[in-house]
Formats: C-alpha cells, sequence, structure tokens
C-alpha cells in the first residue's frame, strides 16, 4: 500500500518536470510527510495541456453521499480495477499523474516494533505514481476533487519491507497514461507493473514519520545504517 510520500520540491520544480501549468495551486510548499485526506498538487491533462490542480488525497466518488469514505480510498489495486464500480469508470476517463519524490513504508523488526524506511527512485528524483481521480458535489453544491493512488506486487527488493508497492509510472509511461485517446483496460493495466528493482532505493528513517503533525525535513533524514 501507499499511506505516507514526499514531496520535498518547490512548485516551480513540478512545473519544470511535468510540463504543467499551476494557475490555481496556491498552498503547496515542499512536505516531507504527506498523509491522507490533505490537498496536494495532481496532475491532469485538460485539452492540449497539462494542469496542476490541487486535490484532496482519498477519493470520494460522486454517488458517495459524505466525504469520510475517501479516508478508506486512498489505494486502489491495480488488479481489481475493472471489477470496482468506483474505479472502472475513472480508468477509462479520469486518470492522473501523482508528483512524489519518496514515500514510506513500515517493516515489522524482530522486537515486534515497526520500522519506517523511505523509497525513492534513483537519487531522489521526481517521479509520478499513477493515480484516479473523481469530482464530487455535496448536497449544498460545495465540489471536491479527490484521487486515489494505485499499487501493484512490490518487486523483489521492496518485498523485503511489504508484498505491496505503488505504481510508479516511467516517464515514457506518464503521455500514456494520461492520454484520454488511451481506453483499453487489457492496453492500460500493462503499465501497471513494480517499479524496476535497481532503479529503486530505500533506507531507515526516524520514528517521527509516524505522525502526520511532524511535516519536516527530519523526517526524510536517514538513520545510521545508509541506503539499500
Amino acid at each position: 500500500m501507499c499511506g505516507r510520500f514526499t514531496l520535498t520540491v518547490e512548485l516551480n520544480a513540478l512545473r519544470r518536470r511535468f510540463l504543467a501549468s499551476a494557475e490555481d495551486v496556491s498552498l503547496h510548499r515542499p512536505r516531507f510527510n504527506i498523509a491522507p485526506t490533505q490537498n496536494l498538487p495532481v496532475i491532469r491533462q485538460e485539452g492540449e495541456e497539462r494542469k496542476i490542480r490541487e486535490m484532496r488525497w482519498g477519493l470520494i466518488p460522486r454517488w458517495a453521499k459524505e466525504t469520510s469514505i475517501g479516508q478508506r480510498m486512498i489505494n486502489a489495486r491495480s488488479e481489481t480495477l475493472t471489477e470496482k464500480p468506483s474505479f472502472r469508470p475513472l480508468l477509462h476517463r479520469r486518470r492522473c499523474l501523482v508528483p512524489a519524490d519518496g514515500y514510506y513504508e513500515w517493516s515489522k523488526t524482530e522486537t515486534g516494533k515497526k520500522q519506517p524506511y523511505r523509497i525513492i527512485v534513483g537519487d531522489g528524483e521526481l517521479f509520478a505514481f499513477a493515480g484516479l481521480w473523481d469530482r464530487w458535489v455535496s448536497p449544498e453544491g460545495k465540489t471536491v476533487e479527490s484521487f486515489t493512488i494505485i499499487t501493484t506486487r512490490a518487486n523483489e527488493k521492496l518485498s523485503r519491507i511489504h508484498h505491496r508497492m505503488p505504481v510508479i509510472l516511467p516517464r515514457s509511461a506518464e503521455d500514456l497514461w494520461l492520454d484520454p485517446a488511451v481506453k483499453e483496460p487489457d492496453f492500460l493495466r500493462q503499465l501497471l507493473v513494480p517499479y524496476p528493482d535497481e532503479s529503486v532505493r530505500f533506507y531507515p528513517v526516524s520514528t517521527l514519520v509516524n505522525s502526520p503533525r511532524n511535516d519536516t525535513e527530519a523526517c526524510i533524514r536517514p538513520l545510521d545504517g545508509g541506503n539499500t
């Protein structure tokens, strides 16, 4: 699964990396411990342009009665996307990129305690999770746009920490994922695979990340022991 991640760059870095504009994202700042229900920059294809939109993490389907359902829909399993009524129509027409530069996962130690790790790509470069989004309107007329992050089985390297991982799209697949003309589910599922072992690294971090109230650079600082 993916329950916390990082995006430690300024908005201009997102614009450059993803060639996207961001007229309505006003509150973004470097984030070191992102948690569900928070509003975050997400990239969508809108006509001929890529746009960075501020959206809530935790999918609220358009048919939902209240927003609380989003807390249970922060992730979507790639294997069952076409079976779930919440996700099936979104796979066809509401795909997005969720920018990040790392994510956290917890592994149980011999003592029974859980040790958090930060997983990064390369030397900590920006990348994109495969995501789906939806638009919900409350009975009072308030609109909330929200997203979920797609997960798949972990690659061999990361399976030492957890059996699942978020789908990290290679750059070559980002255009395809956003392209509204691409709708064939079997083709799209071919993109939802584990990221290569040799391209990811992980290292232990402080248990500061256990609380979303802690959102400082100390959260991503490696503990003694280095990177793997």
